[in-house]
């Protein structure tokens, strides 16, 4: 035993020996100029995503449940009358709860009474022709739709507007990092690092009103513009 030891002690010796010089040996940090840049770029959205519910009130769950899905087959064969496909129409939801009052009594108190139950069944529209968003709006309020009416335009493929952003943003971080160069009296080197945030499109807000059973004419809606950034984060050596 005493035999194998030695030389490991001479070894783990040798090696805290070693140990600061290799340290000291280390490449510093190279100088270097962090930027963020940005992009963006705006184009027309070219598709409407609707949501709104039919509510039905009945005495009885069934009762409401029979009434709510008869309003909403026949919005749902309107829609795709009009053109819109299967896979643009989505359930987001179904909803049965029970409906209270809570009359006062003579003596001044409440309570409880349930007076039946309400049915609400919610159904996400995609409508890929934004011309049509009104007209399919006030149709729909005219079958039976009696609650929500809410409104996002967004883009089937806002790949190239993405890419322009992300052309901007490059640009946008070269030209900041060219400036801090020399302001700082330092030749600006090579690109080190590039790194980019997530792309994520801004579309202008807009909620439409809610939407009332007495509405008359097509319903007017403005797509506005969709707004989409892109930012980088760029590194840039320094000539020495």
């Amino acid at each position: 035993m005493q035999r194998t030891a030695l030389p490991f002690l001479a070894f783990a010796a040798f090696v805290a020996a070693a140990s600061p010089a290799a340290a000291q040996t280390l490449p510093e940090p190279r100088p270097r100029i962090s930027v963020t840049g940005e992009g963006e770029h705006a184009m027309r959205p070219d598709m409407a995503v609707l949501s709104f519910s039919v509510v039905r009130q009945a005495g009885t769950a069934r009762e409401a449940l029979t009434a709510n899905n008869a309003a909403m087959a026949q919005v749902i064969a309107a829609l795709k009358g009009d053109g819109i496909e299967e896979r643009d129409l989505q359930t987001a939801g179904i909803q049965i709860n029970p409906r209270y009052e809570y009359p006062t009594g003579p003596d001044g108190s409440q309570r409880q009474v349930m007076t039946g139950y309400e049915v609400s069944n919610t159904l996400t529209v995609r409508v890929r022709d934004v011309q049509k968003t009104g007209a399919i709006l006030d149709e729909v309020v005219s079958l039976g739709v009696n609650q929500g009416g809410g409104i996002s335009f967004t883009n089937a493929d806002p790949d190239e507007a993405i890419e322009t952003a992300r052309r901007e943003a490059v640009a946008d971080a070269v030209a900041k990092a060219r400036t801090l160069a020399e302001a700082a009296g330092v030749e600006l080197g090579p690109i080190l690092e590039i790194t980019e945030m997530a792309a994520r499109p801004q579309p202008m807000p807009y909620m439409a009103a809610k939407v009332r059973a007495e509405a008359a004419d097509a319903v007017p809606v403005e797509a506005g513009e969709n707004s989409y950034r892109v930012e980088v984060t760029v590194s840039f050596g320094i000539v020495q």
